[in-house]
């Protein structure tokens, strides 16, 4: 069951949560697992293991079609997930909100149906050097179809976004900026607010990656004013599969389909097909039921919890842990930004990642290690990889001391 807000006392408990995730509990080679490889994805609560099971146990069958009770059940707790999402980003109106497998898929659909539309011969679309690679190849085969330029924003030696070397990309040749909120490989937080309202003002739409933004920081759409968001469920403690894109009605609707198929008609014959309005002309067959009804409960858990509460907790954790391994010979902390999400990314002399890793995972301590598919970022601080972890809610101090004494066997090891 999701925490009852009334209940939470002003500290944060953190031991209380983790008996609400089952997959803590267990021993990885002998250790308790120590799980900080939460920007790949986070674990889920017992209340989404038991959404999805209810789910199939209870209600399964195919929604938007059927007249019978189990249809219209399967429906409404559907749509649900629509408005409870909506809500969650602050969106005006639930037709804007639009399933997806992910963030990947989001930003493919909006390349492939916006950016076909819109982009054209020497159009420019700006990206930033903290991209992952979801938000950097779809415009680069949008780009090379149309005949448009990639523009990329920099960033400097501690990872900060610069805004003033993004101002000068900006012209009248801009269509789109599309922009991470959180960086995966840093946990760079950037002044998305204010790269939306330049862009604006030259006229270019703005798309916003959220994949690692929605765990972390409170999101409003309408007050960001952004042309479209897109995050992965899974990001977010609730499943893998499913995702959301939201863009404003006015722009979603101007769009044209992104798939053929069932549910997404409005009328077919063999001369003409006609289509509905957003959200459900993008969502052509069958989607992830089980999956939407499942975020509904990712998102009660974590509004129940608090995301200001989760934020100032991985806060601590990410101050203590920086403190902690920066105390570690030959370790280099790679990006740090003033505003940071919970990522601590490090290099440990020419010591490989992957060895780092796999040494920590003897260990029970389960990171990321590799380009983190941000390559170029990779690239700016002249690595080939590094080790990354990264925090969510249900971690703790005594997990970061497990984390730094893990890295110092691994210094065992290669000595």
């Amino acid at each position: 069951m999701a925490p009852n807000p009334s209940a939470l006392s002003p500290v944060f408990e953190t031991a209380r949560y983790r008996k609400d995730f089952p997959i803590l509990g267990q021993l990885v080679h002998g250790h308790p697992l120590v799980y900080l490889d939460n920007a790949a994805t986070t674990q889920k609560p017992l209340s989404v293991i038991e959404a999805t099971d209810r789910y199939y146990r209870e209600t399964n069958s195919n929604i938007h079609r059927g007249v019978h009770l189990l249809s219209q059940k399967a429906t409404e707790a559907y749509e649900a997930a629509r408005e409870r999402t909506r809500a969650f980003l602050n969106a005006e109106s639930a037709n804007e909100i639009i399933f997806t497998r992910g963030a990947t898929e989001g930003i493919n659909l909006v390349a492939q149906t916006w950016g076909r539309k819109n982009i054209g011969f020497g159009d420019e679309i700006v990206l930033s050097c903290l991209e992952h690679h979801s938000n950097i190849v779809p415009w680069q085969m949008l780009a090379e179809e149309k005949g448009a330029r990639i523009r990329v924003a920099p960033i400097d030696d501690d990872g900060e976004f610069l805004l003033d070397e993004y101002k000068k990309l900006l012209s009248d040749k801009t269509k789109l900026v599309a922009v991470t909120q959180v960086s995966n490989a840093l946990g760079t937080v950037t002044p998305i607010a204010e790269i939306i309202r330049l862009a604006h003002d030259k006229g270019a739409a703005v798309l916003v990656d959220g994949a690692q933004a929605v765990a972390h920081l409170r999101v409003d759409v309408r007050a960001l004013d952004c042309d479209f968001y897109v995050f992965s469920a899974h990001k977010l403690y609730g499943p893998t599969g499913v995702g959301a894109l939201y863009g404003k009605l006015k722009t979603l609707n101007a769009m044209p389909p992104y798939q053929g198929g069932g549910d997404m008609i409005a009328t077919v014959t063999f001369e003409k097909t006609t289509y509905k309005k957003s959200p459900y002309k993008f969502e052509a067959g069958t989607p992830n039921i089980a999956g939407g009804v499942a975020l509904t409960a990712a998102l009660d858990y974590v509004a129940a919890v608090g995301l200001p509460a989760i934020a100032a907790h991985e806060r601590d954790l990410l101050v203590y842990g920086t403190e902690k391994l920066s105390g570690i010979p030959g370790l280099t902390i790679i990006g740090r930004a003033k505003e940071k999400a919970g990522v601590i990314s490090f290099t440990l002399g020419d010591i490989h990642p992957h060895d780092i890793g796999t040494i920590l995972d003897r260990q029970g301590v389960a990171i990321r290690a590799g380009h983190h598919c941000a390559q170029p970022v990779m690239d700016r601080f002249g690595v080939p990889a590094t080790a990354r972890a990264s925090f969510a809610l249900y971690n703790t101090r005594e997990e970061v001391d497990a984390l730094e004494a893990a890295v110092r066997k691994v210094l065992e090891v290669f000595n």
